[in-house]
């Protein structure tokens, strides 16, 4: 086998290389506004060459792409000539999901990408953030804390999240009224951000709609690293006949704001989901607006008190099976 000196082999690829520039160059002359038009090899999302890639004396290339968050970049199809415009176009809009955002080659275009880093971070902030103390000092929250003592051990740990520290079970015990017909909890849950862009909108209604109907409510109060199973924790200690657990919802890759209403007829240790009801999806980003989900959390409570039961038995009761 013949060796190749390292200055040989340097010296067939600079001829190579030469020899491509020069077959470039003429057809860069003759169509120089061929540089912005989408080829197979360069789909429209494609990022510019490198000065040092790009042919000698060739135009400099437009770099910018649109905000993709924007409304009207969000929903624009990226399916370059579909055989069906318009039912591509029902299909996108019927649902939230990605759907037509086109290619580059084998893989997802730029804009695409933008788009799917820029909502997985909206979904980090509300994993990690923190719901502001002053809302929860202007809505009369005192805070307590569960088991878990880091956001990481949260995220590991669950059960943890289940259960409340001994310096919380002390200080509901001091602080909240006891047997209430009602007892709202908050929790951060799995989105600081959810809590945040709606408890100031559902809590007034709900506290404001359980008064007029009549009913007590306990002492309110906010958990910090809060899993659902804690309304169990939580009402062993302040034995209401009903919890509510507003608490927010796991962040998705386009809405990571909402929030749920969990709910619960005498909640206890051993007691599972079974045994409670949830109201989802609470955010005035494509859900349930929380105005609107505040008074039917009222009447879904009127409905648990009525039946003395929640989840499948309240199924069961109004179905004449019990």
């Amino acid at each position: 086998m013949t060796s190749v000196s390292e200055r040989e082999l340097r010296s067939i690829v600079e001829e190579v290389l030469a020899g491509l520039a020069a077959a470039q160059a003429p057809a860069v002359a003759q169509a120089p506004a061929a540089a912005h038009a989408p080829t197979a090899a360069q789909p429209p999302d494609a990022p510019a060459a490198p000065p040092s890639q790009r042919p000698a004396g060739g135009p400099d290339i437009d770099i910018e792409v649109p905000d993709p968050t924007v409304p009207a970049e969000r929903r624009r199809l990226g399916v370059a000539n579909p055989a069906n415009p318009s039912g591509l176009a029902n299909l996108a809009a019927s649902t939230a999901a990605r759907l037509a955002v086109g290619r580059a080659g084998p893989r997802p275009p730029t804009r695409a990408m933008l788009l799917f880093g820029a909502d997985h971070a909206v979904t980090q902030d509300a994993i990690f953030g923190d719901v502001p103390t002053a809302l929860l000092e202007q809505l009369g929250l005192f805070t307590v804390q569960t088991r878990v003592t880091s956001q990481d051990e949260f995220l590991l740990r669950p059960d943890l999240g289940r259960l409340l520290s001994d310096e919380a079970r002390t200080l509901i015990e001091q602080r909240c009224t006891k047997k209430p017909q009602v007892q709202i909890v908050v929790g951060d849950g799995l989105s600081a951000a959810a809590v945040t862009n709606n408890l100031p909108q559902i809590y007034p209604v709900l506290q404001q709609g359980l008064q007029g109907a009549g009913l007590s409510i306990g002492t309110p109060f906010f958990v910090r690293y809060c899993r659902v199973g804690l309304m169990n924790d939580i009402n062993d200690i302040v034995q209401a006949d009903v919890v509510v657990l507003l608490i927010g919802e796991r962040p998705g890759l386009g809405v990571a704001d909402a929030l749920s209403a969990y709910s619960g007829w005498r909640p206890t240790a051993g007691k599972t989901d079974a045994q409670r009801d949830v109201i989802c999806m609470i955010t005035g980003n494509g859900g349930t607006n929380p105005l609107e989900a505040g008074a039917f959390v009222v009447e879904h409570v009127r409905n648990v008190l009525a039946n003395q039961a929640s989840g499948v038995e309240l199924r069961l009761k109004q179905s004449g099976s019990r």
